[in-house]
């Protein structure tokens, strides 16, 4: 018999990965944009994400609808822990969604909207970590109901997470832009592409480190036999690709320190499955006991099967036909 339940995780979870994928270097631009005052290299990394930006977004449109077709539990036990949180971000999105647009309208206040879509950049990266890290730490539910408080969410894991997740943005971003960018900006992100691959360990071993000793269920999983010998590959690969960006940028090769930061973030985000399964609404409650009934999963899916290769296709296009390399004075972008 068909696992549905199990399907709609699979839907949700690549759209959540593909979400931090794509809106995590477009999110990192704007985080890198202290690290550049010409204004007409800050021209370029907007125009790098001008074509995409808004479509980047479609993904966690998706992962939150399918969150709430296929498991209403969660959707409204994860909602009400993290209201706070997730209205932050949203309220960041919006700002640094107008600055883009504005940015490039405006003569006189350029230097505003540029502030604009630095800080929503940096608070709606941060705010998105907070919202993982409170996840991780679970959330206290009474027969599925949340019964914790509305500030729950804010704890020093928490925050740490946040700042995680800025730095793995604005490695995403970097990443980014070595590959669609060249001449001085470019060399500028293969200057700075080590210092947040760095950065980036340092916050991946941190919490690492925290999570299975606060977390005893965690620990278990992690690192009894036979587990630890399935999953000591993950902690091996990320020492890996770490290296492989460090000496990519040395040797001021193009693609790949952006392919090799994509292989960090799906191993953080294979770590994360990991410790977490089979719970939906940590530390407890299963995907199976949140899920909607089984005609209710057979009707949405339908929709999926339709709509999803419609928005992956759509997306496929958008990136093929804005391929190339971007350079200062490109016109057509804005």
């Amino acid at each position: 018999m068909i696992d549905l339940a199990l399907i709609w995780v699979g839907i949700i979870g690549l759209g959540v990965l593909i979400y931090v994928v794509m809106d995590g270097f477009d999110l990192g631009i704007g985080i890198l944009f202290p690290f550049i005052q010409d204004h007409q290299e800050r021209d370029v990394m907007m125009n790098t994400v001008a074509p995409v930006w808004d479509g980047n977004e479609t993904w966690m449109v998706l992962g939150g609808a399918s969150l709430y077709a296929a498991f209403p539990l969660a959707y409204a036990t994860i909602l009400s822990a993290l209201y706070l949180p997730i209205t932050f971000m949203v309220v960041a999105l919006i700002f640094r969604g107008v600055a883009f647009e504005f940015r490039f309208k405006a003569t006189r206040t350029k230097y505003l909207w540029d502030q604009a879509f630095i800080w929503g950049s940096i608070l709606s990266s941060f705010f998105q970590g907070v919202i993982l890290g409170a996840y991780i730490q679970g959330i206290e539910t009474t027969h599925g109901i949340y019964s914790g408080g509305a500030w729950d969410w804010l704890t020093p894991f928490s925050i740490f997470s946040g700042i995680g997740v800025v730095a793995m943005y604005a490695a995403l971003g970097c990443g980014w832009l070595i590959l669609k960018t060249e001449a001085s900006l470019q060399h500028t992100m293969y200057q700075l592409m080590p210092k947040l691959i760095i950065a980036l360990l340092i916050i991946f071993a941190g919490v690492s480190l925290y999570t299975p000793f606060t977390h005893p269920e965690i620990a278990q999983r992690w690192f009894s036999l036979p587990n630890l010998f399935y999953f000591s590959p993950v902690p091996i690969l990320v020492l890996l690709f770490v290296w492989l960006i460090i000496s990519a940028c040395k040797k001021q090769q193009d693609v790949k320190p952006f392919i090799y930061t994509l292989a960090l973030v799906f191993l953080a985000f294979t770590g994360f499955i990991i410790s977490l399964w089979p719970n939906i609404i940590p530390p407890s409650v299963t995907i199976w006991q949140a899920a909607s009934p089984e005609s209710s999963l057979k009707f949405t899916l339908v929709g999926a099967v339709i709509l999803i290769p419609i928005i992956m296709t759509y997306t496929f296009l958008s990136y093929w036909v804005f391929r190339d390399k971007v350079r200062i004075g490109d016109e057509g972008y804005h």
